[in-house]
């Protein structure tokens, strides 16, 4: 039952994964996306407080992506993700963010608050994405910080 559970969760359900599917070896019966799924499925079954997420959208189609997203912020919503990616829409609205530069640390923060810094590496990056896209990262790492600011209010009244 509780296999069952994270495989919807994960959407996987109705795409012909079931409990007795053989997986072959690197999971190369599977689509790129359906792997970053079963591995998420496993995660949630394991009830795991740390994840660890290496470019884990990078080969997926958008519709897998935003689900994996999506499962990440619910099902591990009180546990350390530890994300490793290129797209900054994939960590805007994270806690806090390490900028790394030449395998050194430049930056770490809240984005929003990265964001600030108008010279910094963080900030640079955003405004590389060009107007509408920085406009768009900007108002979605506003909004998370603000949401988590509020929820942290209400924690402590």
């Amino acid at each position: 039952d509780e296999l069952w559970k994270a495989i919807e969760r994960v959407e996987l359900k109705h795409s012909g994964v079931a409990l007795d599917t053989v997986i072959s070896e690197s999971g190369a019966n599977f689509s790129a996306g359906q792997r970053q799924l079963i591995c998420l499925a496993r995660a949630i079954v394991r009830n795991n407080k740390i994840l660890i997420m290496d470019e884990a959208t990078a080969n997926v189609d958008q519709h897998t992506d935003s689900l994996i997203q999506t499962t990440i912020r619910q099902a591990f919503k009180d546990c350390t993700v530890i994300t490793i990616a290129h797209r900054i829409n994939t960590i805007i609205d994270c806690d806090r963010v390490l900028v790394m530069d030449h395998g050194q640390a430049v930056e770490f923060g809240p984005p929003h608050e990265l964001l600030g810094q108008k010279d910094g590496h963080f900030a640079q990056m955003v405004e590389q994405t060009g107007p509408t896209m920085s406009s768009k990262l900007r108002k979605q790492a506003k909004d998370s910080y603000n949401q988590k600011r509020a929820v942290e209010s209400q924690k402590s009244d």
